[in-house]
């Protein structure tokens, strides 16, 4: 049975091994010592919202939220940042259970919705999300800057 649930402090290493592997996904350098401190800053500072699938004990997946704010819509939103499935557990559910958590914590907060982003490569992610409601954004341009005296070891 697949559990989905917020993180406890004793699953932070595990989960900083899943959150590894997502960033690995994503061609970033393997770093689950950054890893670990990264969750563990957003979850103490409370800066973001974590659900993790758990089965039999084990973390086999993971999605992350952060809050965001629509001016126009004088309303909270939530971008969902991250989700991740382990390999071996994807095709049985457990990202669009980790979803539903999403779209559940949305309608707690009383928010105007959920944004993401993903890469056009994933294909696995743009072939859930429409499934899960979500629209593709024709209308509009997104742009992004990059700060040029940024530097991360994490990278």
């Amino acid at each position: 049975m697949i559990h989905i649930k917020h993180p406890s402090t004793e699953q932070l290493p595990a989960l900083a091994k899943i959150f590894d592997a997502y960033r690995v996904f994503y061609k970033k350098k393997s770093n689950e010592a950054a890893a670990m401190a990264f969750l563990r800053e957003r979850i103490e500072q409370k800066e973001s919202v974590l659900f993790v699938a758990e089965i039999k004990g084990e973390l086999v997946g993971f999605t992350q939220l952060y809050p965001l704010f629509s001016s126009t819509n004088m309303a909270r939103m939530w971008l969902l940042n991250d989700l991740f499935v382990l390999p071996e557990k994807r095709e049985t559910g457990i990202g669009k259970l980790l979803m539903h958590a999403a779209q559940d914590h949305c309608k707690r907060t009383h928010s105007l919705g959920i944004s993401l982003e993903t890469e056009k490569s994933n294909l696995p992610g743009n072939a859930l999300y429409p499934k899960m409601g979500f629209v593709k954004d024709e209308t509009h341009n997104f742009y992004f800057w990059e700060n040029p005296s940024f530097s991360s070891s994490q990278s």
